[in-house]
């Protein structure tokens, strides 16, 4: 992992519209008023027209990432065992990529523990790297392996996480290189996290190798 930031998930919103159609009969009763008709009378109703899709988009050489939707938390990472804790590390690393791409550290930051001195370290750069206009192209995250040494009794948990992260790119507001590219990467990581009040927290991260 590098010291500063990304992710890329394809973001899809999609829009339905409804139209309600009404048919209003209205008959013809003996001594009804002149000009009552037997033919039935349609009223429509149409909802808006769709809103366009916000479409997803990369960061380049141009621009920073648009559209980039955000990690959601899975229900089981709420659980306090092993298949939670592991559920629960897979999302922090979605939410760090995210943060890689976007620089929006809102999600991440709030599952991290001040305590965790590798995690300052991370925010920091990533906070700079997006500073004064400044922007990242690449840097995604991904965990092809995630396996906790879960203690039911413990008061934090083990949890051992292969990372691998694109090559990153950094810009500055006018569109200049800012400096060298990082390298892509794989790394094993281990991460220390607690269960409390409901949820998990990472209390702190290392490199393993």
């Amino acid at each position: 992992m590098t010291s500063r930031t990304s992710i890329s998930f394809r973001a899809r919103f999609f829009f339905a519209a409804v139209v309600s159609v009404i048919f209003v009969l209205t008959g013809c009763a003996p001594g009804g008023p002149p000009g009552a008709s037997d033919e039935p009378s349609v009223s429509v109703t149409a909802t808006p027209a769709p809103t366009a899709t916000a479409v997803y988009k990369l960061a380049d050489a141009t621009g920073k990432a648009q559209n980039v939707r955000i990690p959601m938390l899975p229900e089981e990472a709420n659980a306090n065992n092993e298949d939670g804790v592991e559920a629960f590390a897979r999302y922090w690393f979605q939410t760090l990529s995210y943060a890689y791409e976007t620089g929006d550290v809102t999600a991440w930051s709030a599952n991290t523990s001040p305590s965790c001195k590798f995690c300052t370290r991370l925010k920091e750069g990533l906070d700079s790297a997006y500073s004064n206009g400044r922007w990242l192209v690449g840097g995604k995250i991904l965990t092809p392996s995630i396996e906790s040494k879960y203690k039911p009794e413990a008061p934090t948990q083990q949890v051992i996480i292969q990372v691998v992260q694109e090559k990153i790119d950094y810009f500055e507001a006018d569109g200049s290189a800012s400096q060298p590219i990082t390298v892509s990467s794989k790394s094993e990581s281990v991460m220390i996290a607690s269960f409390e009040s409901g949820s998990w927290k990472v209390k702190d991260l290392g490199l393993i190798r």
